[in-house]
Parts: structure tokens; C-alpha cells; sequence
């Protein structure tokens, strides 16, 4: 097992990665405006991208657990989850998060929130009903790993850039197709090229984010449970289970839970738009460490 500083020189560095791709889906947002508008679309573009990040930033939990229909968890009630959660975020130097429960089937479980004492940990009763104790506190542990690295506010951030260049993107094609007749107008065939690409760029970038944190996570999740197989082990089974029962989810909160709720879908180059790594590959880390 690495020691801090080991730990803490990779997560800098994975911040700094991070900050790199965010400001290139920023850009990209602001570049795609002025190619389609000139400055006046670089200003529109740059406000748009200021308002999404704005409320991804103070809407994050709000909207995360408002799609997952999931509710607080009531003083009294899963007494032993809350326990597991209150120790674990003390021994991770944490404010106590929220604890959420969503209906959902699935086994699955998320972290969202600005900040970590705004933070939320949700888990699905699918979830509670597949693993066990042991398996749940190694989940939870993942999730405060998420938060302890403030992964929970770049992701939102992340998704609302990428939905912007999407956005965007789309308004341009559309442009291009029922535009007048202004000679200066960009020819609409490259319009409509640039309006297809920029979207799966975005995914892309967004995708490559969310990829190298779960490996964090992981990390920093087995730190603090002090049992790496016990999240290994839930992963299997999580997985196991994502294939075979289905979540009603909205796409762009995909990145947030700790297996893809879409595994199993067949899906044309889904190896290029997977949000998270493969499954086997972090059980085998957890295993190593």
C-alpha cells in the first residue's frame, strides 16, 4: 500500500490533469460560440458556460438525488449504515455527509454536493439488499473518497461544460441547416461536421475524468475502510448485478454512481464513451493492495 505521499503527489497530479481538461471543455464551449456567431456567440457561449457551472455548483445534490428519487435517511432508521458512515468519515478527516435512500432495484451508490460539508452519500436499497456489511462499508468508503478529493464538484462541473458544448453544438447544426443566405455564413456542411463532433468530444474528455478518478477512489476508499477485498468484492457483485436489472437514470448522471448504470447495454463503440474503468481491472488493484 502506497504511503501519503505517494498518494498525495498522484491526486495533485490528477487535479491538475483535471483543471487541464475542464478549461479545454470551457474553451471549446467559448470557441464553438464564436465559430458560429463570432463574438457575439463567444459571449453567449462564455455566459452559458458561466450559468451551468454556477448551478451545477449549488444545485449538484439537489438535482442528483431528485433523479434518483432517492430521500433522507431518518434518525433510527439503518442504524448500522449510519454508524459505518459517521466513522468512517471521521477517520477520513470529514464532515459527517448526508445520508440519502434511493428505491432503486439496482445495487448502486453515488456522492454529490459542492463541498464536503454540503456533501451527500446515496445508496440504492438494491444495494443494501445484495451485499453485505462488510461489502456496503467498503461502497460507502469509495464514495467518501470521492467527496475527500472534491470529485463530487469537478464532476458536476464537467457534465454542465460538456451538456453546454452539446448544446451548442446542436443550436449550431440547426443554424447551419436553416440559416440565410449571408455569403459570410460558414459553409453549413462544415456546420454540421463540427456540430456532430464537438458533442462526442466532450463525452470523451468528460468520460476520461470520471475514468481516472473511480481509480482514486478506489484507492482512497480502501484507505480509509482499511479493507481493500471487501470493496473488490462488492464491485463484482454490483456489476453481476447492473447487467441484469435495469435503472431508470438520466445519462448524465452515469458518471456519478460507482458502476456505470447502463453495464450491459449494447451500445456501438461503447469502449470509447465508457465512463468508468473496467471493473476487473480496479478489482484487480484493490486485490494488489
Amino acid at each position: 500500500m502506497p504511503n501519503a505521499s505517494m498518494f498525495a503527489k498522484r491526486s495533485i497530479t490528477n487535479n491538475l490533469k483535471t483543471v487541464a481538461l475542464l478549461g479545454l471543455l470551457g474553451g471549446g464551449l467559448v470557441t464553438l460560440g464564436s465559430a458560429f456567431a463570432g463574438r457575439g456567440g463567444a459571449t453567449i457561449a462564455a455566459v452559458l458556460a458561466l450559468l451551468m457551472v454556477g448551478g451545477s455548483y449549488w444545485f449538484s445534490d439537489k438535482l442528483a438525488v431528485t433523479a434518483a428519487r432517492a430521500r433522507p435517511v431518518e434518525p433510527g432508521e439503518l442504524v448500522w449504515l449510519q454508524e459505518d458512515l459517521a466513522m468512517m468519515a471521521q477517520r477520513a478527516g470529514l464532515p459527517l455527509p448526508r445520508l440519502y435512500l434511493s428505491p432503486s432495484p439496482q445495487p448502486n451508490a453515488f456522492a454529490t454536493g459542492r463541498n464536503e460539508r454540503k456533501a451527500v452519500v446515496a445508496v440504492t436499497s438494491g444495494l443494501l439488499d445484495v451485499l453485505d456489511r462488510r461489502e456496503v462499508r467498503g461502497v460507502v468508503a469509495h464514495e467518501l473518497g470521492h467527496i475527500k478529493h472534491k470529485d463530487i464538484l469537478i464532476g458536476s462541473v464537467a457534465a454542465a461544460i460538456a451538456m453546454g458544448i452539446s448544446y451548442v453544438a446542436n443550436m449550431a447544426m440547426w443554424a447551419g441547416v436553416f440559416g440565410g443566405d449571408d455569403e459570410d455564413r460558414p459553409n453549413p456542411i462544415a456546420l454540421l461536421l463540427v456540430s456532430l463532433l464537438a458533442p462526442v468530444a466532450a463525452m470523451i474528455i468528460q468520460a476520461t475524468i470520471s475514468r481516472a478518478r473511480e481509480y482514486e477512489a478506489d484507492r482512497s476508499g480502501a484507505e480509509i475502510s482499511g479493507d481493500p477485498t471487501a470493496l473488490a468484492s462488492a464491485l463484482a457483485k454490483i456489476e453481476a448485478s447492473v447487467k441484469r436489472v435495469p435503472m431508470a437514470v438520466n445519462p448524465a448522471q452515469a458518471t456519478s454512481y460507482i458502476i456505470n448504470p447502463f453495464t450491459g447495454r449494447h451500445v456501438r463503440f461503447a469502449n470509447l464513451f465508457q465512463t468508468h474503468p473496467p471493473t476487473e481491472e480496479r478489482i484487480a488493484r484493490l486485490r494488489e493492495m
